[in-house]
């Protein structure tokens, strides 16, 4: 007897897509130069996407490895961002060198837009991180910025890399402040996972929540040591942890750990010009404690405020920014402050995966007391937009 078909009106379910890891990581010390045959297997013409500084550093070994493999090597820098505008200029490089496959090499924006471009161009992708500031080596997800360096949204990849290589030597050469950077982005996991999907009974949501407050606790207890000391076993543990395990958290557990108002608050700071120098990362640490200043304004949470003094202990240990005037951002208007508050709190914001509703009088009293003490906070008898006209 033949299936009855369903009911025009039945909704019809459609399979969630997994996407927890790349196909294949090479870590190591001098994991590029090793690692040919791993790339070639991809293709046998390549188009390298890198930031300008990432392709001429690594331009003779990129070299030494096409010849190695026989591959026809082009090359194309995403500048100025990971925008629109550079996406169309290297789709059409890839194509004018009839490229089959494409490599990502740089930090979290190189990263973005290579993978970005392999997802438009159907092909596969390999990524090399050259600095440890951000998981985008490994996640299946891109953010598009203007070509001023302000955030516009971001996309949902079909895949993870289909090759990570982790070369412990090549970002051992880039500036600490990356890695403290990097320290920023990961703990934020916990942070935004914890509130947007703690309470989850999702098998996989799960994991991922409890893989963020591991992330957290290491980062806690090694992250002194690896800054301290490059060529510490902790430095190459914390390296691991800001590239690899951050990005297993985001493939867990999908979009609900990945952002809350950490990276909102990042994303809303881009539009602002004087941002511009300040990375991803650390934006990102200062928008922890602006949303544990809003659980603390919004729910009275001692919680949020044992963790954000936790925080700031721990920020003043590595050298991540604990407030406005640590970003460079101290003589910022209130007018700035205002815009910035009110593009973080537009509809579409990950800012509303938060537990209560959050108005942007509520965010700017957040963003200028993430130093608040408890003393203050127990005399703390003003208004939102009052006590942010005190401190702006």
């Amino acid at each position: 007897m033949p299936m009855k078909k369903p009911a025009a009106t039945q909704t019809q379910t459609v399979p969630m897509q997994v996407l927890i890891a790349p196909a294949q990581v090479l870590k190591g010390n001098n994991a590029l130069a090793q690692a040919g045959a791993a790339i070639a297997r991809w293709g046998k013409r390549p188009f390298v996407v890198g930031g300008q500084q990432s392709l001429e550093k690594l331009a003779d070994l990129l070299q030494a490895l096409a010849e190695q493999e026989k591959l026809d090597l082009a090359s194309g820098s995403y500048s100025p961002d990971c925008s629109e505008a550079s996406l169309k200029e290297l789709n059409k490089k890839f194509k004018a060198h009839k490229a089959d496959f494409v490599i990502g090499i740089g930090g979290g924006k190189a990263l973005d837009t290579a993978k970005l471009l392999a997802h438009q161009q159907c092909c596969p992708i390999v990524t090399v991180p050259t600095s440890a500031a951000t998981c985008a080596a490994w996640t299946a997800l891109s953010n598009i910025y203007s070509d001023q360096g302000a955030f516009q949204y971001d996309v949902a990849l079909e895949q993870c890399p289909n090759l990570l290589i982790l070369d412990y030597e090549l970002v051992r050469t880039a500036p600490q402040r990356t890695l403290i950077a990097g320290i920023g982005d990961a703990i934020a996991k916990w942070y935004e996972a914890s509130v947007s999907s703690g309470h989850s009974p999702q098998t996989l949501t799960i994991a991922a929540v409890q893989e963020a407050r591991i992330l957290r606790d290491l980062l806690f207890q090694k992250s002194s040591q690896a800054i301290a000391d490059v060529h510490s076993p902790e430095w190459q543990e914390v390296v691991d942890a800001t590239v690899l395990l951050a990005g297993v958290i985001g493939g867990l557990g999908g979009a609900n750990c990945r952002t809350v108002a950490a990276h909102a608050v990042h994303n809303g700071l881009t539009h602002l010009p004087a941002a511009h120098g300040i990375l991803h990362g650390e934006k990102v640490a200062y928008g922890i404690l602006v949303q544990l200043r809003l659980e603390e304004i919004c729910q009275k949470s001692q919680l949020a405020e044992t963790a954000r003094q936790q925080l700031l202990q721990f920020y003043r240990d590595i050298g991540l920014p604990k407030s406005l005037a640590d970003l460079g951002l101290n003589t910022m208007t209130l007018a700035e402050l205002r815009q910035v508050a009110e593009i973080t709190c537009q509809p579409q914001s990950d800012i509303h995966r938060l537990p209560f509703t959050v108005n942007p009088d509520q965010l700017m009293a957040a963003m200028v007391s993430t130093e608040a003490t408890r003393e203050s906070n127990a005399s703390e008898t003003q208004s939102a937009p009052e006590a942010t006209k005190a401190q702006a």
